[in-house]
């Protein structure tokens, strides 16, 4: 005997508006910000549309508000039918949809303010932090509900993928996210230095693996058999596909690292892992495109077959890329490039955009139940978007190996043959102005995308609730059935499983390098910050100066002549959080200290082209004008305290601010040494100053000392 029920398609519709809404969004400050880095001047003197400001706005808009969306909309639309049952509870799917937007609202006000801990894909604060992690909880309490109360007893292997990026998601976020607060918007990474880098980039590449890949391998391995009608091509690969890809991805973080301060075993690791993932990605890759075997002479007139066979050879040839750039000799040259931000745009462009306008093309007829309102215009979109891709990926290659190996060339003499950083930053400014044209070709697709859906669900009839019927699950016993069959019928093992499979390659990697003292030596010349200094840091992180600047010299001849001695573990044992940055938009400011007057930082951060002719860096007027709060330090203090960071007890309550006061004397003094008058101790430009000036000296001390012992024997 059948059941009837219905499948509410109301919450679908409500993540498919925010997923344009914010796709639009999202892409647009992407091109602001890519115009930016030829044309500083877009910021319009505005504290809040910097570069460091707002590209942290942009990843975090298209990754947790545009594929964020999409991702729920696929979820909400495929798993009540895939488990023939409604959503566990509409209360909690309004829930998670109202609270999501509102954490991408959040995410939208406090970026441009500056309120950032600067680890990348993971920037917003404490206070948001948690509502994430509440409205996830309310996600899975839903998902893990709905698919108890089915009505299908085998659970499709999307569930699978949708199972897996709750559980890996909702860990990543809590252990990266460990964090002391300050303030209401100011906290502290729990972690420091190298542990915080190993954590910072298990979280950065996982979240890239379970956010932006597995839920999208579930919506693959839904929709795509969906539009092509027809069966998956294979179960048992992708069996082999599910469990293998989720348990080595995990391991993979380090590969981020290469030539870092981290461990080499766990560098090591993390490229074997890296590399053994080319197996698994490829055979999810051909399990989808061999679903469209006898179907490709569809492919040329469906433009949603299109946008999805696209996505996924662009699948294919990230996780064929991933690998490559874990290997050594190559990470020796794109990593620091925009060669990476060429990679990372063949995967969002290409495998998560295409593969959610697919989506979105299939989805929006069958839910206003009428025909797609213009394939010319789908079709259109398709070429725009394709333009787009290539448009921005292959001038970022072509920056990026340029770049690299301008930064490596030496002379017959044994100089740096560009030995002044912005002649590689001059040189690749076209290739940017090319991207920029690639992003807006991008950008105008996705808006007649955006006018062909709307005509689509103008000229027809939502359907807000529809009706389906089934019959009730019931008991079986079956004999010889395939193992992963019966694992299927058991989706709290199958969960605690998955789990299980996760947390191996975290635990492997991050227990030794906390617990074993041996790898992070410590330096007995490297000290805490001063008040001031700390100050400035915070500055400096509110700036999103990491976001251009590495404070990273890595063991080569080419970056140990051009900055000085390469960096060492025990230096950054007070970083919380640790500055490595991914890309050098600008030089490593890593042994920056003492290498200029303070009267330089003055100018260059007062009008950059004025110590840099040719500079791309905005100027910073707000930081002439705004105050430092010296009373804030003192919560500082105690949170690095708590944090063991080694301050005096009481340190805080008088001598810090003394400290302070006399510290920005002697740079206000400096300054008006060199001509530069009307600077008060309390600017903020004097508390960067502070900072920047201490950069790398605690080693240059060491080295000083060392010469000196040398000299006297």
């Amino acid at each position: 005997m059948t059941e009837k029920f219905y499948y509410d398609n109301k919450i679908v519709r409500a993540f498919l508006i925010a997923t344009v809404v914010f796709g639009a969004i999202g892409m647009l400050v992407g091109l602001i910000v890519a115009i930016q880095l030829y044309y500083p001047a877009l910021n319009l003197g505005l504290p809040y549309t910097t570069f460091g400001r707002i590209r942290p706005l942009h990843t975090n808009a298209v990754i947790f508000a545009f594929v964020g969306n999409a991702i729920f909309a696929g979820v909400y639309y495929s798993m009540p039918r895939l488990l023939k049952t409604p959503m566990f509870s509409k209360t909690l799917s309004w829930i998670h949809f109202w609270g999501w937007q509102l954490i991408i609202l959040s995410a939208a006000i406090t970026l441009p303010l500056g309120y950032t801990t600067s680890k990348e894909y993971a920037e917003l604060e404490w206070p948001i932090d948690i509502a994430i992690t509440i409205i996830w909880v309310v996600f899975g309490w839903n998902m893990l509900g709905t698919i108890l109360r089915r009505r299908e007893r085998h659970m499709y292997v999307a569930i699978w993928f949708y199972i897996a990026t709750f559980i890996t998601v909702a860990v990543l976020h809590v252990v990266n996210s460990f964090e002391l607060p300050v303030s209401f918007l100011k906290s502290y990474s729990w972690y420091a230095g190298v542990q915080d880098a190993l954590v910072q980039w298990w979280y950065g590449h996982n979240a890239v693996a379970f956010f932006l890949t597995t839920p999208f391998l579930g919506l693959m391995y839904y929709y795509l058999p969906k539009a092509a009608n027809r069966p998956v091509y294979s179960y048992r690969l992708s069996i082999v596909h599910f469990w293998s890809l989720i348990f080595i991805y995990i391991w993979a973080g380090p590969h981020h690292l290469l030539y870092s301060t981290l461990p080499d075993w766990a560098q090591s690791l993390g490229t074997v892992f890296s590399v053994m993932l080319i197996a698994p990605s490829w055979g999810g890759m051909l399990n989808g495109l061999l679903t469209l075997r006898g179907a490709w002479d569809r492919v040329r007139e469906n433009p949603i077959l299109k946008f999805m066979v696209v996505a996924v050879t662009a699948y294919g040839m990230a996780t064929f890329e991933g690998p490559m750039l874990s290997l050594k000799n190559v990470n020796a040259i794109s990593h620091f490039t925009d060669w990476t931000i060429a990679h990372v745009h063949i995967g969002g462009l290409g495998w998560n955009g295409f593969m959610t306008f697919g989506m979105l093309y299939w989805l929006v007829p069958k839910m206003w139940n009428t025909e797609l309102y213009s394939k010319r215009l789908a079709n259109t979109h398709f070429w725009l978007g394709t333009l787009g891709i290539i448009f921005y990926a292959l001038p970022m290659y072509w920056a990026g190996i340029t770049q690299s190996l301008m930064w490596k060339e030496f002379t017959p003499d044994g100089m740096l043959q560009y030995p002044n950083f912005l002649t590689t930053v001059t040189q690749i400014v076209p290739m940017y102005v090319l991207r920029s044209i690639g992003g807006a070709l991008y950008l105008t697709g996705f808006f007649v995308m955006v006018y062909n859906l709307w005509k689509t669900a103008a000229q027809g009839s939502f359907v807000a609730e529809e009706a389906a019927e089934a019959p009730a699950l019931k008991p079986v016993h079956a004999k010889n059935e395939y193992w992963h069959a019966i694992l299927e019928r058991k989706p709290v093992l199958f969960t605690v499983l998955s789990l299980v499979a996760i947390l191996i390659g975290g635990i492997a990697q991050m227990i030794p390098t906390f617990l074993v003292e041996s790898n992070i030596p410590t330096i007995a010349a490297v000290k805490p910050y001063t008040p001031l200094e700390l100050i400035g840091r915070d500055i400096y992180i509110r700036e999103g100066c990491n976001n251009c600047h590495s404070q990273l010299v890595r063991p080569f001849r080419s970056e140990v002549v051009r900055y000085g001695e390469y960096s060492k573990a025990g230096e950054y044992v007070y970083e919380h959080p640790f500055l490595w940055g991914s890309k050098r938009t600008g030089p490593d400011l890593m042994r920056l200290g003492g290498k200029y007057p303070d009267s330089w930082h003055y100018n260059h951060m007062y009008d950059p082209t004025s110590m840099s002719p040719g500079s791309i860096m905005p100027p910073y007027p707000w930081l002439f004008e705004q105050k430092y709060d010296k009373e804030e330090v003192k919560g500082k203090i105690a949170a690095m305290r708590t944090l063991g960071v080694p301050y005096p007890e009481g340190y805080e309550q008088e001598m810090a601010l003394k400290d302070i006061d006399k510290q920005a004397q002697r740079i206000v003094a400096s300054l008006n040494k060199d001509g530069i008058q009307n600077v008060a101790p309390d600017d903020e430009i004097v508390a960067l100053i502070a900072y920047l000036q201490r950069l790398g000296t605690d080693i240059q001390k060491v080295d000083a000392e060392a010469q000196t012992q040398a000299d006297t024997k």
